[in-house]
């Protein structure tokens, strides 16, 4: 990719996370033309993208989208990202996590071969690689999900469709949270429950899943802004780049929780639901962003306490609804 792209195309856009990279980059590249690859009833992820309507399952409609936009910049966030979904409905999640990134890259490679593709995969494909404690970009991935299966699958669709010329960078990115962060995810799951505590929606009881767990957590802005310095210097990376996107830091979902629970406006306790805890928790998941930070200077800049009290407060603001089931 040269220092500005020209034509720009995002999927995934309508995510968490995707609407945070819109406005990124067309503060970084006003002049280039920049779509978003949305589905029939999805709003555009920042007013000044273009909307170009396909759906990742289905190849005809990828065909026409990528031959019409021709993009020589790629951001790849779409998938099904809900671990917790990925066990209930493992063929969805494969439909749009390997087959969807088998479909962009296929028509890459026809319309757009030169492109580069910025690919959000998951620190979830290491799995059981874990019990070495962190992990670098060399360690085995031993993934112990269908969402993580499927991403890893994924990586690899990409490396092999998409044509040499190409430039592919993955970025594994650990968990992160922040504003608009769905509370399927644990810790708006946590903020949800205790804002509706402090408007008295709900009693002052928080249901929690296992709170021993370990986990590498980001604030969303600071991942964005690692994609962002992979970006502007992705015509000095190798052509198959890998990058974990961590902090490198491991902490309890409990010691979490308390952080949460200590910028509450009402005490509150905590109970145990079963549904919330899933066979495949890993003890401890914590990435080495060591090579992000030879290749970029990238270091994230948000405390622990700036990512809570945010999506505390974005919390705060939503109106009351019910909390998904969990089967």
């Amino acid at each position: 990719m040269q220092a500005q792209p020209r034509s720009i195309l995002l999927t995934g856009g309508a995510g968490f996370v995707g609407p945070l990279l819109a406005r990124a980059v067309a503060r970084e590249w006003p002049q280039a033309r920049r779509a978003a690859l949305t589905r029939a009833g999805e709003a555009a992820p920042s007013p000044d993208w273009s909307l170009v309507f396909a759906d990742l399952t289905e190849p005809a409609s990828i065909e026409a989208a990528i031959e019409s936009v021709a993009p020589d910049l790629v951001l790849h966030l779409a998938a099904q990202s809900s671990i917790a979904e990925a066990l209930e409905g493992a063929q969805a999640t494969w439909a749009v996590n390997c087959l969807g990134a088998f479909h962009l890259g296929a028509a890459l490679a026809r319309h757009a071969p030169a492109a580069t593709v910025l690919f959000v995969s998951s620190g979830d494909v290491y799995g059981g690689a874990f019990a070495q404690g962190s992990v670098d970009e060399t360690a085995v991935p031993q993934p112990l999900n269908a969402y993580a299966r499927s991403k890893l699958a994924a990586e690899g669709v990409l490396r092999d469709v998409l044509r040499p010329e190409a430039r592919l960078i993955c970025a594994r990115s650990f968990n992160h949270t922040g504003p608009r962060q769905d509370r399927r995810f644990v810790l708006p799951s946590f903020a949800a429950q205790i804002a509706a505590a402090e408007r008295g929606a709900q009693e002052a009881r928080i249901k929690v899943g296992n709170l021993d767990a370990r986990r590498d957590f980001l604030h969303v802005d600071d991942v964005v802004e690692a994609y962002m310095a992979l970006l502007r210097v992705s015509h000095t990376l190798p052509r198959r780049a890998l990058y974990n996107v961590a902090s490198g830091r491991a902490h309890t979902i409990g010691s979490l929780l308390h952080r949460l629970l200590a910028h509450a406006r009402t005490r509150c306790e905590t109970r145990v639901d079963p549904t919330r805890l899933r066979p495949s928790d890993v003890p401890l998941a914590v990435g080495d962003a060591g090579r992000l930070r030879e290749a970029t200077g990238w270091r994230p800049q948000r405390s622990l306490d700036v990512m809570l009290c945010d999506l505390l407060d974005y919390w705060r603001g939503q109106p009351i609804t019910k909390s998904p089931s969990r089967r």
